[in-house]
């Protein structure tokens, strides 16, 4: 990974790590995003009693910790192993895979334009980290907010060349809603009323998917970017469907997938 920072972290901070030296009560790192020497003290690499240290340590290892402690003056980290549960490991993970997809990105144009990697990531992330923390968020908002990289300085060519990338590599977020619609009708024509209320609705809106599963149920899937977006869809949804059924004397209810 190329992403560097510069100073030190914040203590409770989630830190990439690269185990380097292994002893029978300490482990040294290096900061993977700070290119600094941190320590992790045996009674934080693990709950309880340690018998053997390297069961839970090697050189080379990658570790995500929690930072402890700093003294600025004298530069000294300490880190945490066993403070960093697995949610707060997931998150930073996920963090890391996409510095490494936005990084992916520059290496691609640089083989491309056959352009040395390093030069070019640092003429683009110049001009990034002026405003972003990382490459990746500035991507985001290229794909989220309509971003135009040729206002943060990039020369307009190569702005056009890693947005179309962009586009290319990064999907925009996307949350899920799944249920089912129960619907019933006594009429004599009531599958087609059934069928008629579910066109209604699926035309109102690109975004959901009805798919029938059973007499009498059908599936429902709404993609958004947000679930906030996502809520307003199901509400049109069912409010059409309901008011439709009640207006042919049928019935109808969704039931959301937990």
């Amino acid at each position: 990974m190329l992403y560097r920072r510069n100073g030190l972290p914040e203590e409770d901070e989630l830190v990439l790590c690269t185990v380097t030296q292994v002893f029978p009560h300490s482990v040294f790192c290096n900061l993977d995003e700070f290119d600094r020497t941190a320590v992790i003290h045996i009674s934080e690499i693990a709950p309880g009693r340690i018998r053997n240290i390297r069961d839970y340590v090697k050189e080379g290892k990658k570790v995500i910790c929690k930072v402890l402690r700093i003294n600025p003056q004298r530069g000294h980290i300490d880190l945490s192993l066993r403070r960093a549960n697995e949610g707060q490991k997931r998150i930073k993970r996920n963090e890391i895979k996409q510095e490494i997809l936005a990084e992916k990105i520059i290496e691609f144009i640089a083989r491309k334009q056959k352009k040395d990697l390093k030069e070019l990531y640092n003429l683009v992330t110049d001009k990034v980290f002026e405003k972003y923390m990382t490459l990746y968020s500035c991507f985001e908002d290229v794909i989220n907010q309509g971003l135009d990289l040729e206002t943060l300085g990039i020369d307009p060519k190569l702005a056009d060349e890693i947005t179309e990338v962009i586009k290319l590599r990064i999907k925009p977020p996307e949350v899920e809603i799944k249920g089912k619609f129960h619907m019933s009708i006594k009429t004599g024509d009531g599958i087609n009323t059934i069928k008629e209320a579910l066109k209604i609705a699926q035309n109102s809106n690109s975004n959901a998917e009805i798919n029938y599963e059973s007499a009498g149920k059908y599936g429902v899937l709404i993609k958004a970017p947000d679930y906030h977006e996502a809520e307003a869809i199901l509400k049109e949804l069912t409010e059409t469907v309901i008011e439709y059924m009640g207006s042919k004397k049928g019935e109808a209810e969704f039931i959301r997938k937990k």
